[in-house]
């Protein structure tokens, strides 16, 4: 992989990794639990940052819209955390598309709420930044699921 692209091909549902590129060499690493995924990861900080943002002002007090955008932060990694304990890159790839709704959704209520005044520009860009990183390590090993030749601890004996 050339100019700093992330490649990886999973080998197995603890997810090893053959090789790992950011364009300064290759490593091998095996995933064994949700919370190693960096998709996971920035889903998390992004759900904290949206209840930081939704807890003060008049974002507070549009109950509506604070709710729904908590909910749907919250989706993200926890259907990421669902799927990849389901054991099986069929259900994970479903979840992983849910999640990748769900940041969606999140980007689209930011829309809203900076439109109606309760972010401010600084704050609407970081957040905005963050859901579409998330979307995009979702998509990334969604693509590598998908190309994997292994159907998941299910289906194999680790």
């Amino acid at each position: 992989m050339g100019n700093g692209s992330l490649g990886f091909r999973v080998v197995s549902l603890e997810f090893r990794v053959v090789s790992l590129e950011f364009g300064v060499g290759s490593f091998v690493t095996t995933i064994k639990k949700f919370e190693e995924l960096i998709a996971w990861q920035k889903a998390r900080k992004l759900s904290a940052d949206v209840y930081v943002v939704t807890g003060s002002g008049n974002f507070a007090k549009d109950f509506s819209l604070k709710d729904q955008i908590r909910r749907a932060a919250v989706s993200i990694g926890s259907n990421i955390a669902e799927g990849f304990d389901r054991g099986n890159n069929k259900e994970f790839l479903t979840f992983l598309g849910v999640a990748k709704g769900s940041a969606a959704e999140v980007r689209s209520q930011l829309y809203t709420a900076y439109d109606v005044g309760y972010l401010q520009e600084e704050e609407f860009k970081e957040l905005i930044s963050q859901a579409e990183e998330v979307s995009m390590l979702i998509n990334g090993l969604s693509s590598s699921l998908r190309k994997s030749d292994i159907q998941g601890r299910r289906y194999h004996k680790l």
